[in-house]
């Protein structure tokens, strides 16, 4: 087994359960790890043997630019997509966040992480 990160992607979404959040949006980072064999793509040095960190990438940004109320929906749909999508991810761990959230107090982040594994 083998693990694939991609750390820091930043998006400009509108997510949230204000009416404000719809309109305004906001930053976010998406922090995503798999787990996947890459004992072929070790071997091979192709990149049809291993999973393509630019189709992760693609698959984390059209999700976050659809909106969704809670940061827990739009997790679950960028796990879902990525297991219905890419066969060989054994694991997910997954954490979007909400960066300088409108809360009312000096927060940085708010972050919600999933992981989950391949039924």
């Amino acid at each position: 087994m083998g693990t694939i990160k991609l750390q820091n992607i930043r998006t400009y979404s509108f997510h949230g359960c204000l009416v404000e959040e719809s309109k305004i949006g906001s930053d976010y980072r998406v922090d995503l790890e798999i787990k996947t064999d890459l004992r072929k793509s070790m071997a091979s040095d192709e990149l049809v043997d291993t999973v393509d960190y630019v189709l992760l990438n693609k698959i984390v940004v059209e999700e976050m630019a659809i909106r969704s109320k809670l940061l827990e929906h739009v997790g679950h749909r960028i796990v879902s997509r990525i297991f219905k999508e890419i066969a060989s991810v054994s694991r997910i761990v997954l954490a979007v966040s909400k960066l300088n959230p409108p809360i009312g107090g000096d927060v940085e982040a708010v972050t919600i992480e999933l992981e989950e594994y391949r039924n």
